[in-house]
């Protein structure tokens, strides 16, 4: 664990990693924020910092949806250059923000790996280790033999390849949002929680009990539901929420985090002991009806996958639930502005929490500098798009 910024008189950590990068001119723009997740708060937080007047609305409580149920995994491990370079910044304000009255950041090394007999998964961890490499990532290819020297809790006899990561960590997504929530109020923004809104376009405003309120601009950062706010002020997004499943055990595992990709979950240590997940539905989902439990049969069988990975490693499931991501056509995100003072950021594929940090930053300099975030350019789609649910993890990069 890093040590923890000191805290400003506006309550904001004061070493926050690029705050004062923003120049000073949101003094006198009026933002709102739909969602108090982990993008939408760090948003707030470094909107508020650069003197926008900030309104953040949220529906329920902070890191009440996607955030306060995410798995909490970071790391840059990414094939293609712009994803690990927004996976690298948010990595280094993890870091730089975590601490003692903050939130904790935990450094642990990133393994993912593909069988024996998977060929198809290995080329790709192969190509995807290569290819991090060449454009500056710290990655390392392994064989069974170097994974078992390095990770002795692995059961390993079985593994063809595997990349390692040592630009990654853990932390605790619901203090990570919270904080910057915190961050962000004490910075002037205004935080409206347990406040259902309408998103309205042509200006862009805010629609409360039936009242409008005008805004510069609007950044709808709400999740799962980002797609029926936008859908409800005529703007349609290419975008599908989907069910995923977690679980933490009493377990004793110190590292690393892992990703089997053969057998489809990731684990990683927790201070109760261990989380591991995946157990996605490959249809969408609708965020207001769908099942906060896990399935019957979910534990029981993650549990069986998790003793072949973790032999030495006793396994006692203590709570199991679902959460949401979303997904797009092409598993990219819909960062940026959608129409004249409408902003939007969803379809992080499981990958949302882990590039917050980044995210977050680079919308506030988009609304208060007009600066581009960069490769996730939400118009590229029209949003009547015909897709399937692909789940977050599953590899991407094809030759």
């Amino acid at each position: 664990m890093t040590d923890g910024p000191s805290e400003g008189d506006d309550g904001a950590p004061e070493r926050a990693v690029g705050a004062d990068a923003l120049e000073r001119d949101g003094n006198g723009l009026e933002v709102a924020v739909v969602g108090a997740g982990a993008v939408g708060a760090t948003a707030a937080y470094d909107l508020a910092r650069a003197g926008a007047s900030v309104t953040v609305y949220e529906r329920g409580s902070v890191a009440s949806g996607a955030s306060g149920r995410a798995a909490g995994i970071c790391y840059d491990a990414f094939a293609d250059p712009f994803d690990a370079e927004i996976a690298g910044e948010a990595i280094e304000r993890f870091r730089t923000l975590a601490g003692e009255d903050t939130f904790p950041f935990v450094e642990c090394p990133y393994v993912w790996l593909a069988r024996e007999g998977d060929d198809h998964r290995a080329d790709a961890v192969r190509r995807q280790v290569r290819r991090m490499q060449d454009h500056g990532v710290v990655a390392l290819e392994a064989d069974a033999d170097a994974l078992a020297d390095r990770f002795p809790s692995l059961h390993t006899d079985d593994v063809a390849v595997a990349g390692i990561a040592g630009a990654a960590g853990y932390t605790d997504p619901s203090r990570y949002t919270a904080c910057l929530a915190a961050a962000a109020d004490g910075a002037g923004a205004t935080l409206e929680t347990e406040t259902a809104v309408e998103v309205a376009t042509g200006p862009p405003r805010i629609v409360r009990d039936g009242t409008e309120r005008g805004f510069d601009a609007v950044l709808v950062a709400a999740g799962a539901r980002s797609k029926r706010l936008l859908a409800d002020a005529g703007v349609e997004i290419a975008m599908k929420p989907y069910r995923v499943q977690a679980l933490v055990a009493d377990a004793a595992l110190e590292e690393p985090m892992c990703y089997d990709a053969t057998d489809d979950f990731y684990v990683r240590p927790h201070p109760e002991g261990l989380l591991a997940g995946n157990g996605t539905e490959r249809r969408e989902a609708d965020p207001d009806g769908y099942d906060h439990e896990a399935d019957p049969g979910f534990a029981d069988d993650l549990r069986e996958r998790l003793r072949h990975r973790l032999p030495e490693v006793e396994l006692e499931p203590e709570r199991a639930w679902a959460g949401l991501c979303t997904a797009t056509p092409d598993r990219n995100p819909l960062v940026g502005e959608l129409r004249d003072g409408l902003y939007v950021a969803t379809g992080f594929q499981g990958h949302g929490f882990m590039r917050a940090p980044a995210i977050g930053q680079r919308l506030a300099r988009a609304i208060v500098d007009g600066e581009d975030v960069g490769g996730y350019d939400p118009t590229r789609f029209d949003g009547d798009e015909e897709f399937d649910v692909t789940e977050g993890m599953t590899f991407t990069f094809e030759e």
